[in-house]
């Protein structure tokens, strides 16, 4: 699944296309991706301006003018691809042409901007991500929403209120941190990214990193700044673009090379004087890359 870097990267490539334009028709080529299209999706956009594009955790927020609000998750394989004339490529850093086969374009947003008119085309050949619609002032009671922690790039996020969340937990802390309710957004790869910056193993139980009156230890304060920095080094970057993740130009991010640890089972650890070699574990169904040597 992407994770929040890629939602970003997305986000912001997206928004100088669709921010401002008039959606003239939404086309559906199909009436469900992960999960049927809500009803009368199409009658609920078609005539209504893009106010704004934002995202929350791992989803697209498109903002309507009507005060609605269309939810975009990507799941395992889909991108937005824009085309305007015969130019279906966005500005981006990276360029690195995918796949356009048209059996895999599901929703179609046909606009109206200054500049004329354009198309942005949703293409998922998983299916498995999904589109929803909800007014804007009743967001957090969304589902999909409901229950979020604060965002790693965001200032709720610190020690203090880490050291609340974690406190007396048993649970190890890579579990821990991908509790979508703790921090919103966070994913296995930069999960274990972060880990291994702050030198943290991540089977430790989470209440390890509080004391006993309840606040945050100086390794605490560690991940949490570890968490910032994988996180702001990713969306630089462009994402992680494992697998079939892409931007919107349908370029390719490359963050992957810079990956210190995650999918590098049996590389030399990347810290200074270590020594130390990249092992794997399996939690909670998924792989947990770290260094046995100087994550304690």
């Amino acid at each position: 699944m992407p994770e929040l870097p890629e939602v970003e990267t997305v986000r912001r490539g997206l928004t100088p296309a669709m921010e401002g334009t008039r959606i003239e028709r939404l086309e559906l080529r199909r009436g469900n991706l992960r999960f049927p299209f809500p009803e009368n999706f199409e009658d609920d956009v078609n005539g209504r301006t893009i106010v704004s594009l934002g995202r929350r955790a791992k989803y697209l927020l498109i903002d309507l003018d009507s005060g609605k609000t269309i939810i975009s998750h990507l799941g395992m394989s889909g991108s937005f691809r824009i085309e305007e004339g015969r130019q279906k490529t966005t500005p981006g850093e990276f360029h690195h042409e995918r796949s356009k086969d048209e059996k895999h374009d599901h929703a179609i947003f046909h606009l109206e901007g200054s500049e004329g008119p354009r198309r942005v085309i949703y293409n998922d050949p998983r299916r498995f991500g999904f589109m929803d619609i909800a007014e804007r002032t009743e967001l957090q009671n969304n589902p999909f929403l409901f229950g979020l922690g604060p965002e790693p790039t965001g200032n709720e996020l610190s020690a203090a209120y880490l050291a609340e969340r974690f406190a007396g937990k048993a649970q190890p802390l890579k579990g821990a941190l991908l509790d979508q309710k703790n921090i919103a957004g966070l994913g296995n790869i930069y999960v274990c990214e972060a880990l291994w910056r702050s030198h943290l193993m991540p089977t430790n139980a989470a209440g390890t990193l509080v004391t006993k009156t309840g606040k945050p230890k100086e390794a605490l304060n560690l991940l949490v700044s570890s968490i910032r920095d994988v996180i702001a080094d990713a969306i630089k970057a462009g994402g992680s673009s494992l697998r079939d993740h892409i931007q919107t130009d349908g370029s390719l991010g490359y963050f992957q090379h810079s990956f210190s640890v995650y999918d590098r089972e049996g590389d030399p650890c990347r810290t200074p004087g270590c020594g130390g070699t990249v092992s794997r574990i399996v939690q909670a169904g998924r792989s947990t890359f770290y260094c046995p040597v100087c994550q304690k």
